[in-house]
């Protein structure tokens, strides 16, 4: 797959903007680092998490918001006209989503609410509102609303990771961080696909971080 991705990024890279060129380069690079963090889970959901932010943040975004987030997963659903997403959704690991979309800990509500920034009453609400927004996506099979609710997920361990707030090869974070790996190592190659092969539509603004040459 690693070759292959690189080989699809060589071959469209000359029709493509600098800019552009930059953030799949980027990408291409964190992702081929995290196959070699197979034994070290914590620092291989990193790796992936960068290489996902690098096809998709763009300049002057100081944080990226979860809207954002949200608009950029619908692009590549509506071009995914090989229906590779839907197939790694619904087919091939829909196990593991489904047991991360379950998981409380991954809801970033019920941590607020464990340091008190919620009611217990407000925490059950939003539990409850998203238990049925889940449950509506998997019937309805709308693989755009499944994402959305998976990165939410992925976004609550990113920041839990990146913020200090777990040990290191816990085994309490073991099965999320497995989960996480194998769902984000599958998305990212078609993500990245998905952008090259519609370039001139997808080319978006600068890259986050543009390279620039320090005299």
């Amino acid at each position: 797959m690693m070759l292959l991705l690189e080989e699809i990024y060589k071959s469209y890279k000359a029709q493509n903007s600098a800019h552009f060129n930059l953030r799949i380069h980027r990408g291409v690079g964190w992702f081929k680092k995290s196959l070699e963090l197979d034994r070290d889970l914590d620092f291989k959901f990193i790796s992936l998490w960068i290489s996902f932010q690098s096809i998709y943040a763009e300049e002057g975004d100081l944080i990226q918001g979860q809207d954002k987030l949200y608009q950029f997963l619908e692009i590549l659903c509506q071009n995914d006209t090989e229906q590779k997403i839907g197939h790694i959704v619904w087919e091939k690991y829909s196990q593991p989503i489904h047991s991360l979309l379950d998981s409380s800990y991954l809801n970033q509500s019920f941590w607020d609410y464990r340091n008190q920034k919620i009611s217990l009453e407000n925490c059950q609400a939003i539990l409850e509102n998203q238990k049925q927004q889940i449950q509506n996506a998997l019937q309805e099979k709308n693989s755009i609303e499944v994402l959305k609710l998976l990165f939410h997920r992925l976004y609550t361990l990113h920041h839990q990771l990146m913020h200090g707030g777990m040990t290191y090869q816990s085994s309490l974070n073991h099965k999320s961080f497995e989960e996480s790996c194998r769902i984000l190592a599958a998305l990212l190659p078609v993500f990245i696909c998905i952008l090259l092969e519609n370039a001139k539509t997808l080319d978006l603004n600068k890259p986050y971080y543009p390279a620039a040459q320090v005299s």
